[in-house]
């Protein structure tokens, strides 16, 4: 693109951007105010042009200390100052795909892009046939400024080794910066559980999240560490950044987070040490037929755990399994079998992207219902990255997200055992550990509707397909 181009690119998105804040101004709009305070926008938008790899660092780095401003009368939310700028890297990104001729044709070749290209096109066909195509489009749109920057752009970005290293401590060292504004919150309040819900406020919107993001950093720290990924020099501040993110998780006290450390650490383990299919198969049959033979015994016992949440580290681990008294326990109960019942309703294009919390509630049971359930059913999502789209999107939205995982772990693995590089090696066991995290954590809650997740998820599915892509097969 010669610089007659992109100066007229350029003109035509600032003329957009102009017309666009002046329609929410002269419709009082009220969030898209701050947007009048913000000329950066206009410096970001030039360096999207030509330094498209700053922009997205950039994004990376805003994106842990981003605060969300929403506008309930017209159902909007807007994570500043990352979501512009996402959005100015999905404009321009487009711009260069289309034309560009230099684009490498391999991205998408590649499975897991194609998986990630079928789920897009699903959820855009799921949004038109939505219940509330508006909140669905809303819904598809962010979800697309995700995939576009933390994936597509990402892998541009991953095209030089050292940028995943980049990419890394662009979000942590943000990230450190809010665990420290929350620990020291939470030590004026005396390190009350009840204060660990709302401490790392306005950054994250609750602890799960704050736990999931820092569950998704300590796998690549530790691998850093143990490694040679890293030069021993900055190994110290690995030492006392992974000793902040302990403390931060700890006192989280978010028992998904933790559950997906201990996944994280035995996936490794069992790659490292080349542990056979078979023998994994195994013992999961194994598993599955001794919980079969003593289900009733097993189910006995968590109903009898009447543990619940509480700031005593091992009385809350127990919690895990409190099905009997446990109201957030029970309550993803609720919204489990609510999205089971909105899939049974519309099993092929679901309810729409984005609709979960606006329409299970007359789908709740009454024997489901906890003491913090509501009968609109207003107060949140699916509480699982595979029951909400399986209820929003129906079976294929489902199968579609599951077949990018599927196809992440298996390039990955086979990644690992093929390379004969041995940083190749590391960063695809430390980074696929770290996506284990949340491919469990996934299964209690679901965050990738917002920027704080998508970075990482997205991101580190980048990392392996472009080791993947650079590195040659071998005979």
């Amino acid at each position: 693109m010669d610089k007659r181009s992109k100066y007229l690119i350029l003109s035509l998105l600032v003329s957009v951007f102009l017309a666009v804040l002046a329609w929410f101004i002269l419709h009082d709009i009220r969030v898209f105010y701050t947007l009048s305070l913000l000329p950066l926008v206009f410096l970001i938008l030039l360096l999207s042009i030509f330094r498209m790899d700053l922009v997205f660092l950039m994004a990376v780095f805003f994106t842990p200390i981003s605060v969300l401003l929403s506008d309930a009368d017209y159902n909007i939310g807007l994570a500043l100052p990352t979501e512009p700028i996402l959005f100015g890297l999905l404009i321009i990104y487009c711009i260069k795909l289309i034309s560009q001729k230099n684009i490498d044709i391999r991205i998408f070749k590649h499975p897991v892009t194609i998986a990630i290209l079928l789920h897009l096109l699903w959820m855009m066909i799921t949004s038109l046939t939505s219940e509330m195509p508006i909140i669905s489009i809303k819904y598809f749109l962010s979800r697309l400024w995700f995939v576009v920057a933390f994936y597509f752009i990402a892998l541009e970005f991953f095209k030089k080794g050292n940028n995943y290293k980049s990419f890394i401590w662009a979000y942590s060292v943000p990230l450190l910066l809010v665990i420290v504004y929350s620990l020291y919150r939470l030590s004026n309040f005396g390190f009350i559980k009840i204060y660990t819900y709302s401490v790392m406020s306005p950054f994250y919107n609750d602890h799960t999240a704050y736990g999931a993001a820092i569950a998704m950093i300590i796998p690549v720290i530790i691998g850093y560490l143990i490694t040679s990924l890293v030069q021993n020099k900055f190994k110290p501040f690995l030492i006392l950044l992974l000793a902040f993110l302990a403390m931060a998780l700890l006192f989280s006290y978010s028992r998904a987070a933790w559950i997906s450390l201990i996944a994280a650490l035995m996936f490794s383990l069992v790659v490292y040490y080349k542990v056979s299919y078979r023998f994994i198969m195994f013992l999961f049959s194994i598993s599955v037929i001794l919980f079969f033979v003593y289900q009733e015994d097993i189910i006995s016992s968590m109903g009898k755990n009447k543990v619940e949440s509480s700031t005593d580290i091992a009385e809350h681990a127990r919690s895990i399994s409190n099905i009997s008294s446990d109201a957030s326990n029970l309550e993803r109960f609720n919204r489990w079998n609510s999205a089971i019942a909105l899939y049974n309703a519309r099993p092929i294009v679901g309810w729409g992207p984005g609709t979960y919390q606006f329409v299970y509630g007359p789908y709740q049971s009454n024997k489901d219902k906890t003491i913090i359930s509501t009968n609109f059913g207003d107060v949140g999502n699916a509480h699982s990255e595979y029951l909400g789209p399986l209820s929003e999107s129906g079976l294929p939205g489902l199968l579609f997200f599951l077949l990018i995982l599927i196809n992440v772990f298996y390039f990955g693995i086979k990644l690992y055992f093929r390379s004969q590089d041995k940083k190749v090696k590391s960063l695809a066991i430390i980074t696929l550990s770290a996506l284990v995290t949340y491919v469990l954590h996934g299964v209690l809650n679901n965050f990738l509707d917002t920027d704080k997740a998508s970075a990482l998820f997205w991101g580190y599915i980048a990392i392996i397909v472009s080791l993947d892509l650079s590195t040659p097969e071998t005979k």
